[in-house]
């Protein structure tokens, strides 16, 4: 039985075939890309140099799934994204994105947790906090260029809260950045 704790190795060979260590046979890009939806941490080394190529395969799998129209970052992003490899912000967007997309996780988990107390669809609680959050990480992405009309205007709780974690985690970039 495979050990679901540890990142499954997979080993490029020099045909550029990708080798499950822990099923012996080779995958391919999409088998990959479904141990990761699944929940599993995935390792990707170069067989011969023993050079960690997790992420070059990471993008590759983005590209092809945003190439077939399955695209769930605007242009606006992926513009900023390619600027800040020219800029001095290629220092502080790594751990903006992670802190951004963990905290999107977290509202999503509420929202999942809320609808699996209360059934589907009852009053949907947590989904003005989630707006929220995603409608602070476009608009940090985009440094308010991007329109956030979906975001409904009354505060609550939670929409404070998001703020106060935007503000530190800002705090946090601007000190970073110095």
């Amino acid at each position: 039985m495979a050990d679901t704790n540890k990142p499954l190795l997979i080993k490029r060979y020099a045909s550029r075939r990708l080798y499950n260590t822990e099923t012996s046979d080779y995958v391919t890009l999409e088998d990959i890309a479904l141990f990761i939806r699944e929940g599993r941490e995935v390792q990707i080394v170069d067989l011969k140099s023993g050079d960690d190529l997790t992420r070059q395969y990471l993008l590759q799998i983005i590209a092809e799934h945003e190439s077939r129209g399955e695209s769930v970052l605007p242009v606006d992003v992926l513009t900023d994204l390619v600027r800040s490899y020219t800029s001095q912000a290629a220092s502080v967007v790594p751990d903006f994105l992670q802190a951004s997309f963990e905290m999107l996780r977290e509202g999503q988990s509420k929202v999942l947790d809320n609808l699996g107390k209360a059934g589907p669809l009852a009053g949907m609680p947590g989904l003005e906090a989630m707006q929220a959050q995603q409608a602070a990480f476009f608009k940090a992405m985009t440094g308010g260029m991007m329109p956030t009309s979906s975001v409904p205007e009354k505060e609550s709780d939670d929409l404070g809260e998001i703020k106060d974690q935007l503000a530190a985690l800002q705090e946090k970039l601007a000190k970073m950045s110095k």
